[in-house]
């Protein structure tokens, strides 16, 4: 008998939690990891969910009782209500059941001391969960299966077979119970598992191990894309509405690295996506328009000229139209000072400074058909302005436009229509507009 269980990934002295169902599997990997503790003083305990979905999950929590009490090794019980938690998620329950289950794991594993969480998933698992993936369309990392460790979880039984276990099992006298939902063939992965695999071993033997094997390979593969990609994604910086990541980085680098900057970005800014989402965003980074947006689970990612803006939450509301008061007042994220005066010499100071001609204001978003003359330049609209001074879509409506009997007399940043400027030496508002920058 082979023996493919990786004891390394256990340090000596190390603390444990067991995933503990009762079944071949986590029976099979118990009680290695009791071997382990003889041999390099491992701290084991157990942890068992109830997850009350089958007529027998008692007899299973009865079962892993009292084994664990007849060897002496620590046992934790907990009973949830997964058919409530789906319903009340919004999950399948073979989603809501892992969800929870691997929740009470990580809070076992804090009772002891930050203990590592040991599962039982074998070569088959992993090779059923690449024909998965590769059913349902994947990239690479979905064809690397399994992982051997991913933060405090370990799984030292990927190199170990089913029938090492139900020989290991068998020779040492073990028991152990049967989930009946593991032949329920509604479920996608119990297809795979007593129907396609079978086929597949009848062609070759080592079908499931040489799957896994190659999902290792491709593991490493994987890992070092990742590691290449990272500088890249490194090159996004942090801005208000989220993390800004120059266009030139995705489309100057090798595709499979910038799908893989793409991915990490996205995690970086709390934004989900798939696939699609991430071809998606690199279309966003390739094409021509420089204001396009792709939606995306949790957010968006916006094209903003040379830069793609992935930004999580909703888009922000354009500020209520307001009457224009003296004093300062704050619009949205600006700033509005207004006072009576007597026009200097210059009515134009700035884009951001100058002096109007007396009358009623209102401050407000921009609306479809605004246009405005800037100095000595013909009239234009204001979105083209916008579009000409690189304001990124989702801003637009953002930036002030100072109304005067429903036309555009001035624009936050751009300057005062050439018609609305007082004239040298007559009663004048002057005005002052500031944002956090003071810049678009």
């Amino acid at each position: 008998m082979g023996d493919g269980f990786r004891f390394g990934l256990i340090p000596p002295g190390g603390r444990v939690v067991c995933a503990l169902s009762g079944g071949a599997d986590s029976m099979y990997l118990l009680c290695r990891l009791l071997e382990g503790a003889g041999r390099y003083g491992w701290t084991v305990r157990a942890a068992h969910l109830n997850h009350g979905l089958r007529d027998t999950a008692r007899r299973d929590e009865d079962f892993v009782r009292a084994w664990c009490g007849e060897r002496g090794v620590p046992l934790a019980v907990e009973r949830a209500d997964v058919s409530a938690h789906a319903a009340g998620n919004g999950l399948s329950v073979e989603e809501a059941g892992r969800t929870l289950r691997y929740a009470f794991l990580e809070e076992e594993a804090r009772k002891a001391g930050g203990a590592l969480i040991a599962t039982g998933h074998h070569t088959g698992d992993n090779a059923e969960t690449v024909l998965m993936n590769l059913i349902r369309g994947c990239g690479l990392k979905g064809l690397c299966g399994i992982p051997e460790r991913r933060g405090n979880i370990v799984r030292p039984m990927l190199e170990v077979s089913r029938r090492e276990i139900e020989d290991y099992l068998s020779a040492h006298g073990v028991p152990h119970v049967e989930d009946e939902t593991n032949a329920d063939p509604a479920y996608t992965r119990n297809r795979v598992r007593h129907r396609l695999l079978p086929l597949l071993e009848e062609l070759n033997p080592q079908a499931a191990a040489h799957i896994a094997a190659a999902a290792r390979r491709l593991r490493e593969d994987e890992e070092e894309l990742n590691r290449q990609a990272a500088p890249l994604a490194a090159e996004g910086l942090d801005i208000p509405e989220g993390i800004a990541l120059p266009v030139r980085v995705l489309r100057e680098a090798p595709r499979p690295l910038a799908l893989r900057a793409c991915a990490m970005t996205l995690g970086r800014a709390g934004l989900g996506g798939d696939a699609a989402h991430l071809e998606a965003v690199m279309a966003l980074a390739l094409g021509e328009d420089p204001s396009a947006q792709a939606d995306l689970p949790g957010g968006r990612v916006r094209r903003q000229y040379e830069l793609l803006a992935f930004i999580p939450g909703p888009d922000p509301d354009p500020p209520a139209p307001a009457e224009l008061a003296e004093g300062a007042q704050a619009w949205g994220g600006w700033s509005i000072w207004c006072a009576p005066a007597a026009c200097p010499a210059k009515a134009y100071v700035s884009p951001w400074e100058f002096y109007l001609k007396p009358g009623g204001y209102t401050v407000r978003p921009r609306r479809e058909g605004d246009r405005i003359a800037l100095g000595s330049r013909p009239p234009k609209t204001v979105k083209k302005l916008m579009i000409e001074g690189r304001v990124p879509a989702g801003a637009r409506g953002l930036v002030p436009v100072l109304d005067r009997g429903g036309e555009a007399a001035a624009l936050g940043g751009f300057g005062p229509g050439k018609e609305y400027l007082a004239a040298p030496g007559a009663p004048a508002l002057h005005i002052i507009l500031k944002t956090e920058e003071n810049a678009l």
